[in-house]
């Protein structure tokens, strides 16, 4: 049997990266594939003979009433055995606007202005984006780092097991849209009023002392993990493929940085494998 990753989302969120990625990492791409072909090319991929094991079918342009035709033949792969994951790339709308207004492209719905193609599309996609397996938030990464967090993220052929990510963030540049679990740290004590800290950030040791030494830290973080530790087990079972647990405070520079570093290593201890990304932490 073969393992499928379909690609999809948003234009302009990212596509053609995660695609140039994901053939650096041993996946055989097939890019901008209009998705009504998705059952023709899993049949060849089937073929006797075929040596490809690991496939990435990124679908085509145009309008998300085409994206869904995917959709049944992905049902079919899965009935047939097959490891099949839907990934769906999004970004908010004025990151959108920006990236397409910044490199003067066309947007695929083209008899609308920009910012109502963009509206459009998420709409038409919505079916889709609900039935991914991971939504990677594009919103703060750049080329190169869009191409290290798939590279994170299904670069390891010889890990089966489910995917973790913990994410620090800000609240006011936003919720990450690919979150699973949401835990707000901003009952704790803000280093951004404490002179000496304020320059530094939660992978300093200071900063880590100071967030750490509060009394209320402790009791949270082996809450967090008692839960984390409770779910695992039945979102395994479930066959949930990806998990990604975002920590907020109001800049996600300090409280959630720290905390995050902290939980990484508490899932570690578990004998869990999570990536730890600080999204805004140099913002």
């Amino acid at each position: 049997m073969s393992d499928y990753l379909v690609i999809t989302g948003m234009s302009g969120a990212g596509r053609s990266t995660a695609a140039a990625a994901l053939e650096d990492s041993g996946w055989y791409v097939i890019d901008n594939m209009p998705p009504s072909l998705l059952s023709e090319v899993a049949e060849v991929v089937g073929r006797p003979g075929s040596t490809q094991d690991r496939v990435a079918l990124v679908l085509g342009r145009g309008g998300g009433a085409r994206v869904e035709e995917a959709l049944p033949a992905i049902d079919a792969l899965r009935a047939q055995g097959h490891r099949v994951q839907l990934v769906y790339l999004d970004a908010p709308q004025d990151v959108l606007v920006r990236r397409f207004e910044g490199t003067r492209r066309r947007h695929p719905i083209l008899e609308r202005q920009v910012a109502e193609a963009i509206t459009d599309e998420r709409r038409l996609l919505e079916p889709v984006r609900a039935r991914a397996d991971v939504v990677v938030d594009t919103a703060e990464l750049n080329v190169n780092q869009l191409r290290q967090r798939v590279t994170d993220l299904f670069g390891d052929e010889s890990d089966s097991g489910m995917r973790m990510s913990v994410v620090s963030f800000g609240y006011k540049h936003g919720l990450p849209l690919d979150a699973d679990l949401v835990l707000d740290c901003r009952f704790l004590p803000n280093p951004h009023w404490v002179e000496d800290l304020r320059p530094l950030s939660g992978l300093d040791e200071p900063v880590r002392d100071f967030v750490m030494g509060q009394e209320a830290t402790g009791p949270f973080l082996a809450r967090v993990d008692d839960l984390v530790g409770a779910l695992l087990p039945a979102f395994v079972e479930e066959g949930k493929s990806y998990l990604t647990i975002a920590l907020g405070c109001t800049g996600g520079r300090h409280r959630s940085v720290a905390l995050a570093e902290d939980l990484g290593a508490r899932l570690r201890a578990r004998g869990a494998a999570p990536i730890v990304i600080h999204r805004d932490i140099d913002r």
